[in-house]
């Protein structure tokens, strides 16, 4: 069997990338200036104060009702399917239609306000919040807000808006964060194209009846060609779903793998043109990120109330065990860890909100954060409870206890890891941005294929920009003063202020010392993004807390800074104090069999099945899985 993929190279593949991401900075981005030892507090404080909507509220109190009273969470993880009667109502309530814009009979919410409601709801069921979120943050409706023509937004919209369900397809089998060797083709025809390929793990695709395909349109006269967005109706004759994939968590989710065989799609169904499909699916990631720290964000206060009321209830050793300290660091990591992804989240969502701000490195930050941190909280919750942590709701209400799903809990949120970009890529996308600047000058210096003139160019540029930039990473106060605005946190800004600069320094040592095989020190690279991210989260709580004036909050800020203080330590100290060469030198013989005696004395695994699926062009032969919610 053959699969249908283009080979493509290293170099080419990273020229695809880069020919997608979005070059300019055309406005503020404390991201980007925190990368550069500068941190710009004037860019996130005074906190933001969004204007009161009482129409969100009202949306939001009706979703609460809604979810708390007749969605059952523990049916749809057993029964591994969302009811049709709660597509039904989440429909009724507008909950597909929360980022749609109301001209489209949407609601309009903002950012701030559809994170809240993903939060709420999926409290209740991570597989409703993840349908909602896969639907509206990187679905139909994001790329068409983006960049979809008046008549697209007519088309489409309503429909979705009022209940339709929209899916995005760009993984296929062995393509994922590397879409330069994408199989999927898109043929032109006249009046349009003709689609063929196969695509992976396309959330809600076994439910979606319109999808964002991306695929390969060929070059030609006149046609520039290059990756595409198009919009498909499901249900388009040589639409396949293939298969209902299952997971480790999100029992509920309707993820699938969909063949597409000769589809026809109309040219007017192109989103933004030929061979800007990546780009779409890039810009439309920077706000749809934001969906998936929500629901971290509610996974994390969920966490926080069972370890509160469990550490109350239980006692050992005559007293509750939340008064022992071996439990009591870490209840209070969940709730200071818990505030601090809450105030990234929701700097995020306002600065999103506000037009005048570039948040793509935030936003890239507070996911990776998130889904990393969210992670941690559960698994010290399954240790706080104990056995009971690793034991199944249904098996604890069977012998007469709290159906308390933390193991569930526990699976749901491994995949926010992995999700609209794992933490190894988010580590290199984030990477890539904070270096831009210094590409920007003396990129030219480290490439080996800049001419001797682009060399002298660069070193002119470079020369006059670290003249000016690295004596501030040094000496003075630094770029930011006024610290008494922060009161008793003004010490956690300060030393956040002084990180910034030593971070800078750091990224400049790495350049100067790795030149263009900086992008081979990957590990090296996530330790500069971490700590960029804890940097950014000590300036948001200091923000928040300032603003709120609530000691309680000034408690918390002050509990998660010198939390992450403390692991800022740790990254820094490993940045230049690591295993990495050793660590890359044992991989290589283990690939190459050096190690294999450790593989003794087990059954290993099976060998039935290929490692990444194949596919061979032409019509499906599988049973066609497929779900249509019927109308009420």
């Amino acid at each position: 069997m053959t699969t249908v993929q283009r080979e493509v190279s290293a170099e080419q593949a990273r020229q695809v990338a880069e020919a997608a991401r979005e070059s300019e900075w055309r406005k503020p981005s404390f991201g980007r200036q925190l990368f550069l030892g500068r941190l710009r507090m004037d860019l996130i404080h005074p906190w933001p104060q969004p204007a009161p909507n009482p129409d969100a509220e009202q949306f939001l109190q009706k979703l609460g009702e809604y979810v708390s009273t007749e969605v059952d969470g523990a049916a749809i993880e057993r029964d591994a399917r969302i009811p049709d009667e709660v597509f039904h109502g989440l429909a009724e309530l507008g909950a597909f239609g929360m980022k749609i814009d109301p001209a489209y009979g949407g609601l309009g919410l903002s950012h701030l306000d559809y994170c809240r409601a993903l939060t709420l709801a999926g409290s209740v069921s991570p597989a409703i919040g993840a349908l909602l979120s896969a639907h509206q943050s990187i679905g139909v409706p994001q790329p068409l807000k983006l960049f979809g023509t008046k008549e697209q937004k007519q088309r489409f919209l309503p429909r979705l808006a009022a209940g339709e369900v929209s899916a995005f397809l760009l993984t296929e089998p062995d393509v994922g964060s590397d879409p330069a060797r994408m199989g999927a083709t898109a043929t032109p025809v006249e009046g349009g194209y003709r689609l063929n390929g196969v695509k992976l793990w396309a959330t809600n695709g076994t439910v979606a009846t319109l999808l964002v395909v991306m695929a390969m349109v060929p070059k030609g006269e006149g046609r520039r060609g290059g990756i595409t967005a198009f919009v498909v109706e499901g249900d388009a004759e040589g639409v396949t779903v293939e298969h209902r994939n299952a997971f480790l968590g999100l029992r509920g989710l309707e993820n699938s793998v969909t063949r597409f065989h000769d589809v026809f799609v109309p040219a007017e169904n192109v989103i933004g043109g030929e061979g800007q499909g990546l780009k779409i699916a890039l810009s439309t990631l920077n706000t749809g990120r934001l969906s998936l720290p929500a629901m971290c964000v509610g996974a994390s206060k969920w966490s926080l109330s069972v370890a509160r009321q469990w550490s109350q209830q239980r006692v050992q050793w005559g007293r509750p065990v939340g008064r022992h300290e071996a439990v009591a660091t870490k209840i209070a990591f969940i709730a200071a860890t818990t505030y601090g992804m809450e105030s990234m989240l929701d700097l995020c969502c306002m600065l999103a909100d506000d037009d005048r701000n570039d948040f793509r490195i935030e936003a890239a930050l507070v996911k990776l954060y998130g889904s990393e941190l969210a992670w941690r909280v559960a698994d010290e919750l399954v240790q706080i409870r104990g056995g009971r942590g690793y034991e199944s709701a249904d098996s604890l209400a069977a012998r007469g206890e709290k159906a308390i799903g933390v193991e569930q809990l526990l699976r749901d949120l491994r995949i926010n890891r992995i999700f609209e970009g794992s933490t190894e890529i988010m580590h290199l996308f984030i990477a890539r941005e904070a270096v831009d600047q210094h590409l920007s000058v003396a990129g030219a210096l480290i490439d080996p294929k800049s001419s001797v003139g682009a060399k002298g160019r660069a070193l002119l540029r470079a020369t006059g920009f670290y003249a000016r930039w690295l004596p501030t990473l040094a000496v003075g106060r630094g770029t930011f003063g006024g610290y008494r605005r922060f009161g008793p946190l003004a010490k956690h800004v300060r030393w956040a202020e002084r990180a910034a600069r030593r971070l800078a320094r750091n990224t400049f040592q790495g350049m100067a010392r790795w030149q263009g095989k900086l992008e081979h020190r990957q590990a090296f690279l996530g330790r500069v993004v971490d700590i960029g991210a804890e940097l950014f989260a000590i300036a948001a709580v200091c923000s928040r807390a300032t603003a709120s004036g609530r000691p309680e909050e000034r408690e918390l800020a002050d509990l998660f800074c010198h939390q992450s203080r403390g692991r800022i330590a740790i990254l820094e100290h490993a940045l230049w104090n690591n295993t990495d060469a050793a660590d890359v030198a044992v991989a290589r013989k283990v690939l190459a069999g050096d190690h294999t005696a450790l593989e003794a004395g087990i059954i290993g695994p099976p060998d039935q099945g290929e490692w990444v699926s194949t596919w061979t062009p032409g019509p499906s032969t599988a049973t066609d899985t497929r779900r249509r919610i019927p109308p009420r």
